[in-house]
């Protein structure tokens, strides 16, 4: 539990899908490639060759908890990045192919405006309904296949819900039918096993702050033998898939983050899967109306979509935030006006059901003590913003 300022309240964070705190470990990794390790790895000189080492190092690191091999493994600046290469990378690779590709629709915004901007460029883009419990049937892939097929994508788990998708069973199909299968795995990295090669992916998108490492830094692991056109022009970083002088003290960091991760996966995965209940359970049995959205069982360890009823989702953020504790919510406040998560929209809850959607999701740091808190308050804001205030105490 993080210590606020005297006079106020303690800060609890329940906001791990959105980032993570970086590790110290990790910090401490990085520094030195901010400082007198400043070369750059593409120069032949001493200067180049001390930190190529710790680049390389660092991709080993992101093979080994992807499941794949370190020359499969390309750089980005961000999970974000990954997923844009990966969609219009094989689009435009394939075009002479088809400009058929098959979607979800519960894919991150980056997959999904990447597939709508290629809408837009003369492709075509079948979007895949899912359950009420934000499952997804695969024999809706094979149903979707036609002969322009050139590329199937599917997140590994949903960032909303933690709903885990069939992926291996997915990929099984497009590897059948000879198309390329990309999956977003963001959100599953360092919360489940992650096998790149039993997947039956050609691409898989990672990011390093979503694992106890920095910002601006991703990667997107490429199977070899499959063609997919770079995103990012200029140099020959990278093998010729991603130009720009690599981030090197990023890329160290993902790499030191990459193998806490390894490490913590097993005993790490029961802690917080014990906390996630124990918050669940105790909201549900506290808070009159709340359900939880999504799957109860195929889903990441730590997160927990819950709508409340009656009550508007940004307004108990802000009581919530008010209390110190950092939730997020099933919806998005833009320029005055609720847009409502297309995520629980595809599940099939109704804009109100939406609309009272709060997401929380669980990181290492987290206590017992914490969830004690959350619960001791949360019943009572709830009810406060029920009544039509906004969470504060009067």
């Amino acid at each position: 539990m993080s210590e606020a300022p005297a006079g106020s309240v303690p800060l609890i964070y329940l906001d791990h899908n959105a980032t993570t705190p970086t590790h110290p470990l990790v910090v401490e990794a990085l520094l030195p490639f901010l400082g007198e390790r400043f070369g750059n790895p593409s120069s032949i000189h001493w200067a180049g060759r001390a930190v190529k080492g710790a680049v390389e190092e660092a991709r080993e690191a992101v093979a080994e908890l992807a499941g794949c091999e370190p020359g499969e493994v390309v750089f980005t600046g961000s999970g974000s990045e990954a997923d844009n290469m990966a969609v219009k990378g094989v689009a435009s690779s394939l075009r002479k192919r088809g400009n058929h590709i098959i979607a979800t629709r519960v894919e991150h915004p980056a997959v999904a405006n990447s597939c709508r901007y290629l809408e837009h460029d003369g492709y075509e883009v079948t979007w895949l309904d899912v359950d009420r419990d934000g499952l997804l049937d695969p024999a809706r892939v094979e149903e979707a296949i036609t002969e322009r097929t050139i590329l199937v994508t599917a997140m590994y788990a949903n960032n909303e819900t933690g709903v885990l998708l069939p992926v291996a069973e997915i990929g099984e199909i497009a590897r059948r039918h000879r198309i390329p299968f990309h999956c977003d795995a963001v959100q599953a990295a360092g919360k489940v096993p992650l096998e790149f090669r039993t997947t039956g992916a050609s691409l898989m998108a990672l990011s390093a702050h979503k694992v106890y490492g920095p910002k601006g830094v991703g990667a997107l692991v490429i199977r070899r033998g499959t063609t997919c056109h770079p995103l990012v022009h200029g140099g020959s970083q990278e093998r010729n898939r991603r130009a720009g002088t690599e981030n090197v003290a990023g890329i160290v960091g993902f790499g030191h983050a990459c193998r806490l991760a390894r490490k913590s996966l097993a005993d790490g995965t029961v802690r917080v899967r014990r906390l996630r209940d124990r918050l669940e359970e105790g909201i549900l049995g506290r808070v009159p109306g709340a359900r939880v959205n999504g799957h109860r069982q195929f889903r990441l360890p730590n997160t927990s979509n819950i709508t409340f009823e009656g009550v508007a989702a940004d307004t108990l953020l802000m009581a919530l935030d008010l209390a110190g504790i950092a939730v997020s919510s099933g919806a998005a406040c833009s320029s005055g006006t609720l847009r409502h998560s297309p995520v629980l929209a595809a599940m099939g809850l109704s804009p109100q059901e939406a609309g009272g959607a709060v997401r929380f999701s669980l990181g290492q740091g987290n206590t017992d003590q914490e969830i004690d808190r959350v619960l001791a308050v949360l019943p009572e804001i709830v009810e406060r913003v029920k009544r039509g205030g906004d969470g504060r105490e009067a």
